[in-house]
């Protein structure tokens, strides 16, 4: 992998026409889908590292959860943080005999849309977002990431002593924006006095620039910390040097601070990819958007086992997550 430049920081302008809205149903795909006869071959195109304990992750894991079931084979470029030429492999890939490329990040939106009517018969998918650019052979996925982002912020107002709390995002957009909103909205119900420190450092890759921030939220007496995209290492090092709470999000980081770690919201992109799978083999190159969430088991909170957690904590998140799950509590977005 050759070296990258800067990180290209501004992201596309989703196309105001999208698909239709699919949340990704529970059951499994056709039995028929799941023993293929012939290879479908698959393309991740990814911004970080394939062990980031994040986003990136997050999609590897389940791509590869299902090699053998739906008899893929998998091309993978980590670490695409530059658009150009991430935009560069795309196309690679596009015109390579790959049935379905998968553009891991919303920067990667205005690339697909430019590529996808010059390449008809091949299927792309990018999240996390909602808009397929009206592209019959788009496929798109986003994560309702505020409903864990709200149970792990009840949590965190219920364990915080000093009633401050830090919460550190990447880039307001998508799953991470929706991740902190909900986050900030459970912190507030639990307590409504807490005071609630929110920024974004404006990248989605720069560790120093989470650290500074977790650094300052630290000295101004929080507590508690949370905060989204694979840029978070760098909070997680201070969280675990001040022995402050940490709350993970798209994959569970509890292996880079044992002690602090709470809990993690884990993606699990297979119902996502199963949809699609089955829909490119049907004959559907796209033009539908999933979403995962709590209650189709896309979303889930991990608890950290090393972490002495209150049981009366734990109980309280139960029922939030059951509350949600059931549709009687609605986490706004």
């Amino acid at each position: 992998m050759k070296t990258k430049s800067m990180w290209v920081r501004c992201l596309v302008t989703l196309a105001a026409a999208s698909a239709l809205v699919t949340t990704v149903p529970t059951s499994a795909a056709p039995a028929s889908a799941a023993s293929p006869t012939t290879t479908l071959k698959v393309a991740l195109v990814a911004p970080s590292a394939v062990n980031d304990l994040a986003f990136t992750q997050s999609m590897v894991s389940a791509l590869e959860s299902l090699k053998t079931s739906y008899n893929l084979k998998i091309s993978i470029s980590d670490n695409e943080y530059v658009v150009s030429d991430a935009a560069n492999l795309i196309r690679q890939y596009a015109a390579s005999g790959y049935n379905l490329v998968i553009a891991h990040g919303s920067q990667y939106g205005s690339t697909l849309q430019a590529l996808a009517p010059k390449f008809p018969k091949v299927s792309f998918a990018w999240g996390t977002a909602g808009s397929t650019f009206n592209e019959p052979n788009i496929y798109a996925y986003q994560a309702d990431s505020n409903e864990g982002g709200y149970v792990q912020g009840y949590m965190a107002g219920m364990l915080s002593k000093s009633h401050v709390i830090g919460v550190i995002g990447p880039i307001n957009v998508g799953d991470a924006q929706l991740y902190v909103d909900g986050f900030k909205a459970g912190v507030l119900a639990q307590d409504p006095k807490a005071t609630v420190h929110v920024s974004f450092t404006g990248s989605f890759s720069d560790v120093s620039l989470m650290a500074s921030a977790a650094k300052a939220y630290v000295a101004d007496g929080a507590d508690v910390l949370t905060g989204s995209s694979q840029s978070v290492v760098g909070a997680i090092g201070i969280a675990k040097a001040d022995k402050v709470a940490w709350f993970g999000t798209q994959w569970t980081q509890a292996s880079l601070a044992p002690s602090e770690v709470v809990s993690s919201q884990v993606y699990n992109w297979v119902p996502v990819l199963e949809n699609i799978f089955t829909g490119i083999r049907a004959g559907k190159l796209g033009g539908s958007t999933y979403t995962i969430t709590l209650a189709n088991n896309g979303e889930k909170i991990v608890f950290n086992p090393t972490y002495p957690l209150p049981a009366n904590v734990k109980a309280e998140a139960n029922k939030l997550i059951a509350k949600i799950t059931a549709g009687t509590l609605s986490v706004a977005k």
